[in-house]
């Protein structure tokens, strides 16, 4: 569950603390107070989209910190496979900091990408964003709601799916690339043979190009390389030879007078016998790399030749002899197309069949987990007030295979008595959906086994009964799992196990938002402004303890 959220610099957050409990922490405040910087501080950390000006300009930076504990085996080896680190404590720590126009990410004090971020972020709550509820009026989204509520029955049938799908897209592409008539297939055999011969000729060796580029510095600088090597022999041999021999005589002559003389002569020795090696390996490096004009040009006209092969078929002569190969393999296919045609034909027949197998497999899967969770939706809603609900989800088959298989599925619903069930879209109002994706968080919490759940303003369109079974609907979802919920009903407020006020302050000539938990009494007076707005009376504070009253005792049946 959230232990803690920590916000720094956003908005008109200074600097925030807050410490959520079990069961149901409700968050209330004055329109205008700060209650949506709350929530976009916690969707940042989750890898959200940064809100423009969203860190307050007299600050560094801006900082978010979520603090985790997790408990339970399932969602530890989640986020093992996750590779989170450091999970022996059991906590796990999202934060982001902002500076400037950058974020930098951590879990656990690692650095990590976005979307590694939401990935983990999923595993550990389930954020019920404003407006979020006008995501069911999409269809392309209720099967992904019905995928992740049966994840445990469907996920490894989804997988096979996929694999045999992306088997048969590739072969389906391979066989359409494959379509030509005689003339096409003429063509193309014909600039086949014209590059595969065009390489072969060459006659390319690997590394060669290097070899000859080294040979063609020489052969076009031999005339510099000649002049300074005859330049430098002949200073050896007139200038140094001499006077190293000079200096031998001289040293000889005394060497007998000590060791150390001795050693001097040995030294001039090894000098004079390396001018000797330089002046006779000068001598042969210009035997061995001296070029007619025939040699210059065939080396110039060879280089020509291999980086024009370079250009057109590869950057490195290894590339251009491995796109030799890829013309043989497409010249063979096209030789035997007709062959090659009816084996890739029998391929694809016969993934078809395993595909199709797998779509129905997957499909008869759906069918048996959305009558299970239609049955608990319609339960939920039920209890929402929605009395003479009727709710299901009808299947059609796709025109095509997907990824996801064959199945076009969305919600149908019937509000009302003789209504007959229609497409969720073209019945549902704003309130009612806000109820129907409240009874859906229901059935998907305890699926996905996500220890906290937060509700932005689930609340949205609706009040009098309705408002308090949806309070009962939520305070029933709080009694396993962590549950955090903005609102500004009464009814859902009186639920609260722990009742936080964010108010809005001036203070040194600047607009800060803060935060704390309500004792008891300032519980009923929050109560009270919920119920009758600006004006408390004495009979407000009165209703206001007795609605309090009313959820204790509906919280315990």
């Amino acid at each position: 569950m959230l232990l803690n959220l920590h916000i720094k610099n956003m908005a008109l957050i200074d600097e925030m603390d807050i410490d959520f409990g079990n069961h149901l922490n409700i968050m209330t405040g004055e329109t205008g107070a700060g209650k949506s910087i709350v929530i976009d501080s916690i969707m940042l950390a989750l890898g959200g989209k940064l809100p423009k000006d969203f860190v307050r300009k007299d600050a560094e930076y801006g900082l978010v910190e979520l603090i985790f504990s997790v408990e339970h085996t399932d969602l530890l080896d989640k986020l093992q496979s996750l590779e989170v680190s450091d999970l022996e404590s059991g906590q796990v720590i999202l934060s982001r900091r902002i500076i400037g126009n950058r974020s930098v990410s951590k879990v656990n004090g690692e650095t990590c990408t976005i979307a590694k971020v939401r990935e983990i972020a999923a595993v550990l709550l389930d954020l019920h964003a404003q407006h979020e509820h006008q995501s069911l009026l999409i269809p392309a989204n209720h099967i992904k709601l019905l995928d992740r509520y049966g994840h445990e029955q469907l996920d490894t049938l989804k997988q096979d799916v996929e694999r045999f799908y992306k088997n048969y897209k590739s072969l389906s592409e391979d066989l359409a690339s494959q379509t030509m008539n005689e003339e096409e297939k003429k063509r193309q055999m014909d600039l086949i043979l014209f590059e595969k011969n065009e390489i072969e000729e060459a006659d390319l060796r690997v590394s060669e190009d290097a070899i000859l580029e080294e040979q063609y510095k020489i052969a076009a600088n031999s005339k510099n390389i000649a002049d300074n090597l005859a330049s430098a022999n002949h200073f050896i041999t007139d200038v140094a030879s001499d006077a190293v021999d000079r200096a031998i005589r001289e040293v000889a002559s005394v060497s007998e007078f000590g060791t150390e003389l001795s050693s001097m002569q040995e030294t001039l020795m090894t000098i004079s016998d390396l001018l000797s090696d330089f002046s006779r390996d000068s001598r042969d490096y210009l035997e061995e790399n001296t070029y007619s004009d025939e040699e210059f040009h065939e080396m110039e006209n060879r280089l020509n030749l291999i980086n024009h092969l370079k250009a057109k078929y590869g950057k490195t002569i290894e590339q251009v002899l491995d796109y030799k190969e890829q013309l043989e393999n497409q010249y063979d296919k096209l030789v035997n197309h007709d062959l090659y045609i009816r084996k890739k034909t029998a391929e694809l027949e016969e993934c078809e069949k395993k595909l199709d197998a797998a779509c129905e497999k997957l499909s008869n899967m759906r069918k048996q987990v959305a009558n299970t969770l239609k049955m608990q939706i319609t339960d939920a809603l039920v209890d929402l007030n929605f009395l003479d609900v009727r709710f299901s989800m009808e299947f059609e088959k796709t025109k095509d295979y997907t990824v996801d298989g064959y199945d076009n599925a969305y919600f149908i619903i019937s509000t009302n008595v003789g209504e007959e069930m229609k497409p969720l879209w073209q019945v549902a109002s704003g309130g009612e959906l806000s109820r129907i994706m409240l009874a859906m968080k229901s059935c998907l919490a305890d699926a996905d086994g996500i220890e906290t759940l937060i509700f932005d303003e689930i609340d949205v369109g609706i009040s009098g009964r309705t408002a308090q079974m949806v309070s009962e609907k939520i305070a029933g979802i709080g009694r396993n799992h962590q549950v955090i919920c903005i609102t500004h009903l009464p009814q859902i407020a009186a639920m609260a196990t722990n009742h936080y006020l964010i108010e809005k302050n001036v203070c040194e000539d600047k607009t800060i938002t803060n935060i704390h938990r309500l004792n008891a009494d300032e519980e009923i007076m929050e109560l009270a402004r919920l119920i009758s707005g600006v004006k408390i009376t004495d009979t407000v504070i009165q209703s206001a303890r007795e609605m309090k009253e009313l959820a204790s005792k509906a919280k315990v049946n």
